[in-house]
C-alpha cells in the first residue's frame, strides 16, 4: 500500500507549448502574433516587452501585461493548476505566463501602484523563483 505525502504542495505545472513561440522566434512582430493568437500569453508578454523597450508609457505596458496575465490564468486553469502551486522557469511554455507577470508587476510599480506589485512579484516569486530572480532582477 502506498502513502500520500498530505504535506505535499501540489505537482509543478508544465504548460503545453504555445504555437506563438515559434513566430516570436523566427521574428515575427508582436502586434502581428497577437492578432493570430489572442490567446497566447507569450505574445502577449512580447508585445508589453517590445512597448516597454520602445519607451512606450508604462500605462501601455501594464495593460498589455495585464492581458496577457489573465490569458495565463485561463491557460493555467486548463491545464490543472488549482491557483497555486510551482510554475516552472524551466519549462520553456511556462515562460510566456511568467514573463506576463514579471512585466505586471515592474509595471505596476511605475504607475505606482504597490499592492498590485507587491502581489505580482510575491506571485511571480511563488510560482518560480529562478524567474523571479531573472526578470525582476
Amino acid at each position: 500500500m502506498s502513502h500520500v505525502d498530505l504535506m505535499a504542495g501540489p505537482p509543478p505545472t508544465h504548460l503545453p507549448a504555445d504555437p506563438a513561440d515559434a513566430e516570436l522566434a523566427g521574428g515575427d512582430a508582436p502586434a502581428a502574433v497577437v492578432r493570430r493568437h489572442p490567446e497566447s500569453p507569450a505574445a502577449w508578454a512580447a508585445l508589453a516587452a517590445q512597448a516597454q523597450d520602445s519607451g512606450a508609457d508604462d500605462v501601455t505596458v501594464y495593460a498589455y501585461a495585464r492581458v496577457g496575465y489573465h490569458r495565463s490564468l485561463d491557460r493555467l486553469r486548463r491545464n490543472g493548476w488549482k491557483g497555486h502551486g510551482p510554475v516552472p522557469w524551466e519549462h520553456e511554455p511556462n515562460r510566456g505566463f511568467l514573463r506576463s507577470l514579471a512585466l505586471l508587476a515592474l509595471a505596476a510599480r511605475a504607475i505606482g501602484e504597490t499592492a498590485e506589485w507587491e502581489r505580482c512579484s510575491t506571485f511571480l516569486r511563488d510560482s518560480s523563483a529562478a524567474a523571479a530572480d531573472e526578470l525582476l532582477g
